[in-house]
């Protein structure tokens, strides 16, 4: 073998590890980059869910709530998306105001524990909007009346337009229903309240 081919094939040879080498250098970067993208997704859910979990918003007394520990009244409420129960008994949900509450892990008994404390104080406290048209969930998702699906309000089995200013009675069934369900769908749903038996 001659030297000019022994250096062809050095070259060839150095050629082939320097393009070995940037292919792994190129998947070890990639590799990296998703690793980076999920740690930072991850970080990010983590604290979302820190400051959904922890934080008890609105802060301070309700307006024109009654003293605290003075009252003890407790509502069924039923809220159905789409025909699915949202679920209230999550540690999200759970004791985020010290004046009306969902509590020891229940989701379907409101406890209000002060007077004058409406429902739309409770609301604000979990994070979620609501009004007489939309109900919004922590993440932004909103649920709208438009001409195909529509917010409904029922308290003890009558349609009312809003409850964002409703104080509850001990025993009240209330019920937050979106979609297109038919009557008899909302009695169904209606039946399904009345059969929550009540955390004391």
């Amino acid at each position: 073998m001659g030297k000019k081919e022994r250096e062809e094939r050095e070259q060839e040879r150095e050629s082939f590890y320097e393009k070995r080498q940037k292919e792994q250098f190129k998947y070890k970067a990639i590799g990296l980059a998703v690793l980076g993208g999920i740690v930072a997704v991850l970080a990010i859910s983590s604290y979302n869910f820190y400051e959904l979990s922890t934080h008890v918003v609105p802060q301070g007394m309700p307006q024109g709530a009654g003293p605290l520990g003075k009252v003890d009244v407790h509502a069924g409420l039923l809220t159905m998306i789409f025909g699915q129960q949202f679920d209230y008994s999550s540690l999200a949900y759970q004791i985020k105001s010290k004046y009306i509450d969902f509590e020891k892990d229940n989701g379907e008994t409101v406890h209000m524990h002060a007077a004058n404390v409406t429902l739309g104080f409770l609301f604000n406290s979990l994070h979620i909007g609501i009004t007489d048209k939309c109900f919004t969930f922590p993440d932004k998702r909103n649920f709208c009346t438009d001409d195909k699906y529509s917010l409904k309000f029922f308290i003890d089995h009558h349609q009312v337009q809003d409850i964002s200013n409703y104080v509850i009675k001990d025993n009240d069934r209330i019920l937050i229903s979106y979609g297109n369900e038919n009557s008899t769908e909302i009695a169904a749903q209606l039946s399904k309240v009345d059969s929550f038996s009540l955390a004391p």
